[in-house]
C-alpha cells in the first residue's frame, strides 16, 4: 500500500547567519556537534538538539523504508517562520528555505513533496512568494496557527488565502507561538497543552470568520488531528448556539457543519481518538501525518494504525487517498 507521510519537517544542514546580516533578531542558526547532531540556536540561546535525520535526505528515505513508506511531504520547522521579522527579511529567509525544499523534490521526485513557507506578516510579499513557489513546483504551504498573535481570520490575511485558492495551493496549518507559553514552561506544557489549543484557535477563527464560506475551494489541513477542535466540537457548537451575539457575529453557519470540509492529520497517538475523528470527519479527510522526526511525532510511522482494526478501505484513505486529494496529486506520480 502506498503510504505518504504528509506532515514531516526538514531543515537545511547549514543556515546563513541572518542575525548578523540583518543586524537584529533571534534568527535560528545551527551549531553542529561531533556526534552528527546539531543544536538549534535562537539568538544565542539553545532551542533544541536535532539529529541528522532533520537534514539528511538519504537517511530519512532509509528510515522510512523500514516502515514500508516511500513518500514524505516536507516543510520547514515552525520556529523558522520568522513572522516577527520585517517582511523583506522574512521573504529572504523563506526563499532560502523554499529553494532548499524545491531542490530536494527535484532530486527525489518519488520520495519528497514540498510545502513552502511565506512572509505572512506582509501580504504583498507573501503572495509574491506564493506565485514563485507555484512556478517551482510546490503544491502548498505551511503557515502558523497565528501570525504575531493575530488570528487567521484577520482582514490582512484574506488575500493570501484567496491567492492560495486561485493558485490551487494547499495549506497546512501548524501550531506555533503557543498561547500562554511564558506562563507554563514547566512540564513541557506549551507543547502538550498549548499546541492543541493553538490549532483549535486557528480552526475556530477561520470558521467563525467565514473563510471557508468565502473560499469554498480552499484546501486546508490542520496538524495534530486538528488539535483540540474536534474533541471539543460539542462545547464549540454549544457556545455558538447559546451566545450567537458573541460567536456568530461574522458567520451564521454552525461550526459543526464544517466538519469534513477540511482535512486533519492522523497524529493522535491514540487509536480510540483516531477512530472518533474518523467517525466525525470520514477517512477521506484524515491524512497520514507523523510530525517526523521530532519526539512528539509518530515515529513508528503509522504502526498503530496498521495494527488496529480500522478497515482496509479506511487505511487506504488515511495512508494516501486523503493526502492525494488535499494536495491534488495523482497516485501515478509515485510509480503506482
Amino acid at each position: 500500500m502506498l503510504k505518504i507521510d504528509m506532515h514531516t519537517h526538514i531543515i537545511p544542514k547549514n543556515l546563513p547567519d541572518w542575525t548578523s546580516k540583518f543586524g537584529y533578531g533571534d534568527f535560528i542558526f545551527l551549531e553542529h556537534n561531533n556526534d552528527n547532531s546539531a543544536d538549534m540556536m535562537q539568538g544565542g540561546k539553545f532551542f533544541r538538539r536535532i539529529q541528522e535525520n532533520c537534514w539528511d535526505e538519504k537517511i530519512r528515505i532509509d528510515e522510512y523504508a523500514n516502515f514500508n513508506t516511500t513518500v514524505q511531504v516536507v516543510c520547514t520547522i515552525p520556529v523558522l517562520f520568522s513572522y516577527w521579522a520585517s517582511g523583506k527579511d522574512c521573504l529572504e529567509t523563506s526563499k532560502f528555505l523554499n529553494d532548499h525544499i524545491s531542490d530536494l523534490v527535484a532530486r527525489f521526485p518519488k520520495n519528497y513533496i514540498g510545502l513552502g513557507t511565506i512572509p505572512m506578516q506582509d501580504t504583498k510579499l507573501a503572495i509574491q512568494e506564493l506565485e514563485r513557489i507555484k512556478k517551482n513546483g510546490m503544491v502548498g504551504i505551511q503557515i502558523g496557527s497565528n501570525i504575531n498573535n493575530r488570528n487567521l481570520n484577520e482582514e490582512e490575511f484574506f488575500p493570501i488565502f484567496e491567492a492560495c485558492e486561485k493558485l490551487d495551493l494547499a495549506v497546512l496549518i501548524h501550531p506555533w507561538q503557543m498561547m500562554g507559553e511564558d506562563d507554563m514552561k514547566k512540564y513541557w506544557l506549551p507543547w502538550l497543552v498549548g499546541m492543541p489549543a493553538e490549532t483549535s484557535r486557528a480552526a475556530c477563527s477561520m470558521i467563525f470568520g467565514g473563510i471557508f464560506e468565502k473560499l469554498p475551494k480552499l484546501r486546508v489541513c490542520y496538524a495534530h488531528a486538528g488539535g483540540s477542535f474536534l474533541p471539543t466540537i460539542g462545547r464549540i457548537e454549544h457556545g455558538f448556539n447559546c451566545r450567537p451575539d458573541l460567536v456568530a457575529i461574522d458567520n451564521p453557519i454552525n461550526p459543526r457543519d464544517y466538519i469534513g470540509k477540511f482535512w486533519v492529520d492522523s497524529a493522535t497517538h491514540d487509536i480510540d481518538l483516531l477512530k472518533y475523528i474518523l467517525k466525525l470527519q470520514g477517512s477521506s479527510k484524515v491524512c497520514f501525518g507523523t510530525d517526523y522526526p521530532f519526539p512528539l511525532g509518530d515515529l513508528e510511522i503509522g504502526k498503530f494504525i496498521e495494527q488496529s482494526d480500522i478497515s482496509l478501505l479506511d487505511q487506504e484513505n488515511i495512508f494516501h487517498n486523503a493526502t492525494l486529494a488535499w494536495l491534488k496529486l495523482d497516485k501515478k506520480s509515485f510509480g503506482l
